[in-house]
């Protein structure tokens, strides 16, 4: 059966259906939409799902030591608790985390920017949550399992260059990005195909996943896997 990798993208998702080597990419409206691809064994997806209530996921930590290795911590943003859900101004946002976590920690304006995302996820996927749909992390796909060729930012020529490569190897890349949907942009639509390479092992029973085993509050591991 096929998996569905997705990620976001202004406000919506991009989405890339594997199945065998053909992939197809979508473009996603919503969470909704991204739940609904019809005939998906697993739902791979580049955005945050169990969310501490006080601190710092361990996934979070152990992703961004595994890729410092390759210059690319930065890639995994600090995911907010799950207090921040409940606003969309900032401020506000930065006083409940410094609330809710100790020592005070606020989000950066980075990733408060995914906050509407993450919710409209995690109100999505229910309770008890669906255990078809998995974080994972593009940059963990690309160079700790795709190819540790891959060394460059996703933004440059080489970096495009080396994540095409390492795609080429698992699917049919370049026929998906020519019939991809009108404004798609590049970088997303290969981020979603790694995040769909991941879906696959995770899929069958190969996909690797950094974290300590835990649950947040509604029940969604705390675990980024790819």
């Amino acid at each position: 059966m096929a998996v569905l990798g997705v990620d976001g993208w202004r406000g919506a998702w991009v989405g890339a259906r594997l199945d065998g080597r053909s992939v197809e990419l979508l473009a996603l409206s919503d969470a909704a939409a991204v739940l609904a691809v019809e005939d998906v064994e697993v739902v791979g997806i580049d955005m945050p799902i169990g969310l501490s209530d006080d601190g710092v996921r361990a996934c979070d930590v152990e992703a961004r030591r595994a890729l410092s290795r390759y210059g690319a911590a930065s890639t995994v943003f600090p995911t907010p608790v799950r207090a921040v859900l409940a606003t969309d101004d900032y401020a506000e946002a930065r006083t409940l985390s410094r609330a809710a976590t100790d020592p005070p920690r606020a989000p950066s304006a980075q990733s408060f920017q995914l906050v509407k995302a993450i919710r409209s996820l995690d109100e999505m996927l229910g309770d008890p949550p669906t255990d078809r749909v998995v974080e994972v992390h593009p940059e963990l796909a690309f160079r700790l399992g795709m190819d540790p060729a891959v060394r460059d930012p996703k933004g440059t020529a080489r970096g495009m260059a080396q994540r095409l490569v390492a795609l080429r190897r698992v699917m049919d890349v370049d026929a998906a990005l020519l019939d991809a949907p009108p404004r798609v942009p590049a970088v997303d639509a290969l981020d979603a195909c790694a995040a769909a390479w991941s879906a696959r092992r995770i899929a069958d029973g190969a996909a690797e996943c950094v974290g300590d085993g835990a649950t947040d509050a509604r029940g969604r591991p705390m675990r980024i896997c790819w």
